[in-house]
């Protein structure tokens, strides 16, 4: 009897066996396809309790043009970290003691040159829209002299923004940790939750009616038409 040799065909499953087999593919290709659309139904470290953020993000979008085009809205429900810093007497803040109120999270240094410029920008939007429910939250993160971005503020007339800071530069790293802080200046505008409704990495123009509107747009969307 002639040896089988490796170029010979293996023998064919039967027509019994056949059907077992496709079933099981298909089965198996339904599971990894439920696997997958959860996936993206549910992003990996989304907050449910942010799916609202989202929701407005994607209804205030169109308005993320002109000066404010660099936006990038929130697609991920996302909360941020409770971040931690000092305001202009030294006492300990978060971002959670702006609970209920829209904020536009925004960190900046003397040493940056983008920043500096930014900051009257910053200074009349927090004139234009401050109040019970918006408010420019403008973190320093110089780490030395701290005199400095205090006389820097005084020297510029910028009278309107509150005075926070962060000596240990800590507030970076901690957005810098969850992909929010690529640069600086960097701003995050947030709702009420404490949740992420868009994002720039670089300097916007804070002051232009396109910022206006949809910082307005993101207090109040069904009065603007959303």
């Amino acid at each position: 009897m002639p040896e089988t040799t490796p170029s010979e065909p293996t023998a064919k499953p039967t027509a019994k066996w056949r059907i077992p087999l496709v079933i099981g593919a298909v089965l198996a290709g339904a599971v990894i396809g439920y696997v997958g659309v959860s996936g993206l139904r549910h992003p990996a470290g989304g907050d449910v309790a942010c799916n609202s953020a989202v929701d407005l993000a994607k209804k205030i979008a169109p308005l993320a043009h002109g000066e404010v085009a660099a936006l990038t809205m929130a697609t991920t429900p996302l909360r941020l970290p409770d971040l931690s810093f000092e305001d202009a007497n030294g006492q300990p803040k978060k971002l959670s003691d702006w609970r209920g109120k829209t904020v536009l999270v925004n960190l900046w240094a003397t040493w940056c040159v983008p920043c500096r410029k930014e900051m009257p920008a910053l200074d009349s939007l927090q004139t234009k829209l401050g109040g019970k429910d918006f408010e420019v939250v403008a973190i320093n993160i110089d780490t030395r002299d701290p005199d400095k971005p205090k006389n820097f503020l005084k020297e510029a007339n910028l009278t309107n923004l509150g005075y926070f800071s962060d000596q240990k530069a800590k507030v970076f790293q901690d957005l810098k940790n969850i992909g929010k802080a690529l640069g600086m200046p960097t701003s995050v505008l947030v709702d009420g939750k404490g949740c992420e409704i868009a994002n720039i990495a670089g300097p916007a123009e804070w002051a232009s009616d396109d910022a206006i509107k949809l910082v307005k747009a993101a207090l109040a969307p069904a009065a603007a038409g959303f």
